[in-house]
């Protein structure tokens, strides 16, 4: 009787064990939560928005070129599990940055990993919500999430980023904002944006031979279309190209059509467009509304 019962206790306490050990490979395998620690597993961890998956060393190289990131840039990876893109960048492209991740496990193994490489002096690695970091500072900004969470964050995009700041993303773009370049590697896409400069509106155009014309514009991204305003007469613009700050377009002001270029620069636009002789002249433009 005794023994019936010692079997029937061991029994059910290997049966609690295997169920403990089901739920917690459950939840070290989940895609929603962060990597298992001891502090995870005793105190928990947010929920995440985008599951871990890593970016294929073919797949990181082909992001890097096409963000064109070099030594004078400052990297922000969104995102960044074990940081791997911004080391990277700092290992073979000599860029600084910064990586967050909102899961602390991944993230102490990025600084580990960066320290490993030789680049701990280069790169700094947060635990922060994506969606709570500051943009501004970034030069290039690189990005393995979900569409919806890239949908989210192109408003911060487009608002904090400076005009000429390059965006990449692995797989996924971001709904009608057409990339201005996308590839291929090792079989994933790679799409890539320039953040343009914000253009829309009113603008008085002045020339160095005193001509003044108003430049009225509409904008939706990078895709630019116009008129310019002389007297009463409204001519369309043509031949528009908005790169960033890089504003090229043609017009007639009254000396036939022109090629014109300038820099967008806040509530300034200041260039040059050939005269009738095809001496380069100055011209700029300034924000009415």
């Amino acid at each position: 009787m005794a023994a019936s019962w010692k079997i029937r206790i061991a029994a059910m306490f290997a049966t609690t064990l295997a169920v403990a050990a089901l739920a917690l490979g459950a939840r070290c395998m989940s895609l929603t939560l962060p990597r298992c620690s001891v502090d995870t597993l005793w105190n928990g961890g947010p929920a995440l928005d985008v599951p871990y998956a890593q970016t294929r060393p073919e797949v990181i190289a082909k992001m890097l070129a096409m963000a064109g990131v070099g030594r004078d840039d400052y990297v922000l990876d969104l995102g960044t599990g074990d940081g791997r893109i911004l080391i990277a960048a700092a290992r073979d492209r000599g860029a600084r940055g910064l990586g967050v991740d909102i899961d602390p496990v991944l993230i102490d193994q990025a600084r580990a990993d960066a320290r490993a490489t030789g680049v701990g002096d280069r790169v700094a690695f947060r635990t922060q919500d994506l969606f709570e970091t500051p943009l501004a500072d970034a030069d290039v900004v690189t990005m393995f999430l979900l569409p919806e969470v890239n949908l989210r964050l192109r408003p911060r995009l487009l608002a904090e980023l400076e005009p000429g700041a390059r965006i990449v993303s692995h797989v996924f773009d971001m709904g009608d904002w057409r990339p201005d370049a996308t590839g291929r590697a090792g079989g994933a896409r790679v799409h890539g944006w320039i953040v343009p400069a914000r253009i829309a509106g009113r603008w008085r155009l002045r020339e160095a031979s005193g001509r003044t014309a108003e430049l009225r514009l509409t904008q939706q991204f990078q895709e630019v279309a116009g008129s310019v305003i002389v007297g009463e007469a409204a001519r369309p613009i043509g031949q528009v190209e908005l790169t960033g700050g890089r504003f090229r377009f043609t017009a007639d002001t009254g000396a036939g059509p022109r090629p014109y270029q300038g820099v967008v620069r806040g509530d300034a636009i200041k260039g040059t467009a050939p005269d009738s002789s095809g001496v380069e002249r100055s011209w700029q433009a300034t924000r009415i509304e």
